[in-house]
């Protein structure tokens, strides 16, 4: 049988250990990983008190998640374990969420539990069970470079591509991490949920973030930090106090809806300001960004970073735009970019990933979290 995880030894003597979420994709992870004669073993990661959320739908590591990745595990006859993290998740992705939040940046939880959960501790955990490498479902792609170390792609489906979220996976885990699903594409992956007989084939993806309950994150996070939630000031670029606001984790960069002003003009909100708690708002030109500062920088590129200095990339600034052409610089503890044309609603806390180029299979370069957004900062002189 063919060695389809690059590895070393054949299928029958590698063991593998496959994140099982209990979703579709890293279901199919598993039963292919088996049919192709791998030692599979499965495992699911209990990260919250996944009691009260047995019965949601499009939430992942829930209750029914975790019986329906063991259903899957039966099915396909390997053995599987849930592991309780659910204080590590607290600790490392909970808390940070709702700081964040606070701290007026609009954080994206998802990295942070791959980095610090998935791709460090449950990777630590495999290779304690003798494992070769730990597959997940990630819809991402990992090819070995001509020196011999691992490099991450985008994936074959443009659609379903996650690299933007993986971005801080380092260079160490790259190589005992694989993504069996790179290559595929949805459709693809449920027909053949459906060729292995798995009763997860027809299962709806999870949409939201796995612990905030339909989506509303305000409600978690004052329950998790409560009295911190201020009342303040909605403040127009150019100084005027244009009313009061219900607490800035309400709003985020760009959004105009909801803002509760009437002032005959469309007003978006620019900055979110926790040290006064103000939420600055102005028209939509106000928005444009030229240039990023990037904070806590994963690089996976050739060469240090030191030395691209003025180097042409591309970098995706949310999960849901395409990677749009850049100059990269070095900075202190960090780097910055330079977008050769304007983005808007480029927010603090979300991720700038860089990129290789704007080619669909193009290579992670790397990224960190946004710092700072340069031309949005310099608009807002007048109201600081």
């Amino acid at each position: 049988m063919p060695n389809s995880l690059d590895l070393p030894r054949e299928p029958s003597a590698t063991r593998v250990v496959v994140a099982m979420s209990g979703g579709v994709d890293s279901s199919v992870v598993a039963a292919l990983l088996k049919r192709e004669g791998y030692d599979v073993v499965g495992i699911t990661l209990q990260l919250y008190d996944h009691g009260a959320a047995t019965h949601r739908k499009g939430a992942c590591c829930a209750g029914q998640d975790i019986h329906d990745a063991r259903r899957v595990a039966e099915t396909v006859g390997i053995p599987h374990y849930v592991l309780d993290y659910e204080s590590r998740f607290r600790a490392a992705v909970i808390d940070r969420f709702a700081e964040s939040y606070l701290a007026g940046e609009t954080p994206i939880p998802c990295v942070e539990c791959n980095r610090s959960i998935k791709f460090r501790d449950l990777l630590e955990t495999a290779r304690e069970l003798g494992a070769d490498a730990l597959a997940t479902g990630h819809y991402v792609s990992s090819r070995r470079l001509p020196d011999g170390r691992r490099a991450l792609f985008r994936a074959a489906d443009p659609d379903r591509d996650q690299s933007y979220f993986l971005y801080a996976t380092t260079p160490e885990q790259l190589a005992a991490l694989r993504f069996p699903l790179g290559e595929r594409d949805k459709t693809e992956t449920r027909t053949l949920a459906r060729e292995l007989g798995l009763t997860v084939a027809d299962k709806a993806d999870s949409q939201d973030i796995c612990f905030v309950p339909d989506g509303r994150y305000s409600e978690v996070i004052e329950r998790l930090k409560p009295g911190a939630v201020q009342r303040g000031d909605v403040v127009h670029v150019d100084g005027r106090v244009l009313g009061r606001h219900r607490g800035i984790i309400h709003y985020t960069v760009g959004q105009r809806r909801g803002l509760g002003l009437s002032v005959g003009e469309p007003l978006y909100v620019v900055r979110l300001d926790a040290e006064r708690g103000r939420v600055v708002v102005g028209p939509r030109e106000a928005l444009a960004t030229r240039t990023i500062r990037i904070a806590d920088m994963n690089w996976l590129g050739d060469g240090p970073l030191a030395a691209c200095d003025g180097m042409e990339v591309a970098v995706r600034v949310r999960s849901t735009r395409q990677p749009r052409p850049a100059l990269l610089r070095p900075a202190d503890g960090g780097a910055e970019v330079e977008l050769l044309a304007p983005e808007d609603g480029v927010s603090p806390g979300q991720a700038c990933v860089i990129y290789d180029g704007e080619a669909p299979r193009a290579r992670v370069l790397g990224g960190g979290t946004i710092a700072r957004a340069g031309a949005a900062a310099r608009s807002l002189a007048s109201a600081a």
